[in-house]
C-alpha cells in the first residue's frame, strides 16, 4: 500500500489524514506542487522546492524545514513507494488552528508529501489532440492574487474545467481580465504561428510552469523562435499549431478550440518535435 509522508511520519494512504480545522482544508491556506519523476528520479526537483517556498512566503507561511530537507523527503518518499515514473503532489497548509482567517490561531504548517502514478488524459489524445473551449470564467486577476502563488484554492479554475465538461471537452481555455489569453484550467498553451512558438508572459496572468519553461529553453536550443508575448483567442484560431504544457499533462496537442479546427485539424510538426525533444530530456 502506497505510504504518504505526514509531518515526518509515514502512513498507509487510507490513514494519512489532516485535522478538520486545518486551514487548508477550511479555508483553502496553503501552497502546494505537482511534480513528474522519471526513472526514479524527480524533474527539476530543486525549481520546484524553491518556487514552493516562495509560494509560502509570499502568503507568510513558514515551513518547518530546509528547502534540502525537503528535497531528501521527497525523494524518500518515492523511493519508499518505489514509484519510478510517476507524479508526487507536495502539500504545505498553514496548519490547525481555530475558526476565522487569523493565520496566527494556527499550529505548525502541515507538510504532506504524496507519490502515486498518474494519467491526466487517455493516450489517444496525446497521439490525435485534444479538443478545448473557452469558459466564461476568467482567470483570477494578478491584481487580486499573484498567479506566482500556487496555492491550495483552485476553485477558479475548477468553475473553468466544469465548463470544458459541460462542453464535452476534455480542457477549457481561461482569459485574463483583459481579454487575452492566460492559461488553461491546470496547464500552460504555446501556439505555433509562421515556424514561432509564442506563449502568454508572465503579465498575463499565469502561472510560470516549469514544464513550460523547460519547453522555451528546449526550442531556443533546437532553434525555434520564441516569443512570450500577449495573444487573444483570433490567434490561436489562426495558428498552425497549439499545444499544452504542464508537470502531470507534460506536452499534449491540441486540435480544436470551440469546435474550430487549428491547422489542419491535427497534431504539427513543432509539437511532434518538441514532445520528442522533452522525452529525450527526461528520459535521458
Amino acid at each position: 500500500m502506497l505510504q504518504v509522508y505526514v509531518n515526518g511520519k509515514y502512513y498507509d494512504k487510507d490513514k494519512a489524514v489532516v485535522s478538520v480545522f486545518d486551514h487548508g482544508l477550511l479555508y483553502g491556506d496553503g501552497v502546494f506542487e505537482g511534480m513528474r519523476s522519471y526513472n526514479g528520479k524527480v524533474f527539476r526537483l530543486e525549481d520546484h522546492i524553491k518556487r514552493l517556498y516562495e509560494s509560502a512566503r509570499s502568503v507568510w507561511i513558514d515551513i518547518p524545514m530546509t528547502q534540502e530537507e525537503m528535497c531528501k523527503a521527497t525523494n524518500d518518499t518515492l523511493a519508499l513507494n518505489q514509484i519510478q515514473n510517476g507524479y508526487i503532489r507536495l502539500v504545505v497548509t498553514r496548519g490547525s488552528g481555530t475558526l476565522g482567517l487569523d493565520p496566527r490561531k494556527c499550529s505548525n504548517p502541515s507538510v504532506i508529501i504524496i507519490t502515486d502514478s498518474i494519467a491526466l488524459y487517455p493516450d489517444e489524445l496525446y497521439q490525435n489532440g485534444l479538443e478545448m473551449v473557452t469558459a466564461a470564467t476568467i482567470r483570477t486577476s494578478p491584481a487580486m492574487l499573484s498567479p506566482r502563488v500556487k496555492s491550495l484554492n483552485y476553485l477558479n479554475n475548477i468553475m473553468a474545467k466544469i465548463e470544458g465538461i459541460q462542453a464535452g471537452c476534455d480542457e477549457a481555455l481561461l482569459l485574463n481580465q483583459n481579454g487575452e489569453v492566460a492559461e488553461c484550467t491546470g496547464d500552460n498553451i504555446f501556439i505555433v504561428k509562421d515556424g514561432v512558438l509564442m506563449t502568454p508572459p508572465l503579465v498575463a496572468g499565469i502561472l510560470g510552469g516549469i514544464t513550460r519553461q523547460t519547453v522555451i529553453e528546449l526550442a531556443k536550443k533546437a532553434g525555434i523562435e520564441v516569443q512570450e508575448t500577449a495573444f487573444t483567442r483570433h490567434d490561436i484560431y489562426s495558428a498552425d499549431e497549439c499545444f499544452l504544457t504542464g508537470s502531470a499533462a507534460e506536452l499534449i496537442p491540441v486540435v480544436k478550440l470551440d469546435m474550430r479546427p487549428i491547422g489542419t485539424g491535427k497534431p504539427g510538426d513543432v509539437t511532434w518535435k518538441l514532445i520528442k525533444l522533452f522525452k529525450e530530456l527526461v528520459n535521458g
